[in-house]
């Protein structure tokens, strides 16, 4: 008796962390601007005239390639956005130094390379538009 009620307890338990994490999971938060600041010779390629969307993405990770191709199809509705994906393992100097904890982490970046927003997970279409629409009316 006493062990299936703690079992139970522990299902439950399990189950409303699972659908708090999910709740979370892409949610693009503003930042603070200027806590990171990031220039192409950081990411190895120019950024965006008006903003760049940094996506930090691992090999086996799901969640990555579908934020992969919601941020390249959003990337092609605005002019002066750039898309630019890291791996992660293979950068961890650059993940070290914008506290990057895992896959898929997504940065908004505005012209001068600030960060403006983050999301960890994979992001919607409506954020993703949101945060971008946020940056360039700055």
């Amino acid at each position: 008796m006493v062990t299936s009620s703690l079992i139970i307890g522990v299902i439950i338990a399990a189950l409303v962390f699972g659908a708090i994490e999910r709740s979370r999971a892409g949610r693009i938060k503003n930042i603070s601007k200027g806590k990171h600041v990031i220039d192409a010779s950081d990411i190895g390629t120019e950024l965006g005239l008006v903003a760049t969307i940094l996506q930090f993405s691992s090999a086996f990770c799901a969640p990555c390639r579908i934020t992969r191709g919601t941020l390249s199809s959003v990337v092609t509705s605005f002019s002066g956005i750039k898309h630019v994906e890291i791996d992660a393992e293979k950068n961890l100097e650059l993940v070290r130094k914008l506290d990057i904890r895992q896959t898929p982490t997504t940065l908004f970046l505005n012209s001068a390379g600030q960060e403006i927003a983050r999301a960890v997970g994979a992001p919607k279409r409506d954020q993703v538009i949101s945060a971008l629409e946020l940056i360039s009316h700055e």
